[in-house]
């Protein structure tokens, strides 16, 4: 297999991904006080999903896609390609991989706006929300820079 001629910066960049979204999983998303299924006071990915897995399956199976499984095989695939060990042709599957995540943050923003105009208890948005983000941002800029080399 041809060896990449992806830039070391763009190599690193995506490899940093490997490690800030776990990390972004388990950072608080928000902070929430008398919210429905909810009974901790900050909310992350992964304690929304231990939530939603006794509340609702479905949900928890579509965020656990779009959150976790997503994100990650993007990421690696991208390192794949990166690194040679991958046919560049596969760009297109990888990239179509980034959308479904960026879909996660939408499902996020929408419980955010839902909560907020119920007036049911108070809510804030955290700091982990804003690294969740910035994961998907990054990594949909990678997929970007890499289909143009």
């Amino acid at each position: 297999m041809k060896r990449s001629r992806a830039h070391p910066a763009l190599i690193a960049a995506n490899l940093a991904l490997l490690i800030l979204f776990p990390l972004s999983w388990f950072a608080p998303l928000m902070r929430a006080q008398l919210l429905p299924f909810f009974r901790a006071d900050e909310i992350s990915v992964v304690s929304g999903l231990v939530t939603l897995w006794s509340e609702d399956v479905v949900l928890a199976l579509v965020v656990t896609v779009f959150a976790l499984v997503a994100p990650m095989l993007k990421t690696a695939g991208l390192a794949l390609i990166h690194l040679g060990r991958m046919t560049p042709r596969l760009l297109p599957v990888v990239a179509m991989a980034g959308k479904l995540a960026m879909a996660d943050i939408f499902l996020i923003a929408l419980y955010i706006v839902i909560a907020k105009g119920m007036g049911v208890g108070r809510l804030e948005v955290a700091w982990g929300l804003y690294l969740f983000t910035a994961c998907i941002l990054v990594s949909l800029v990678l997929s970007l820079l890499s289909r143009k080399q």
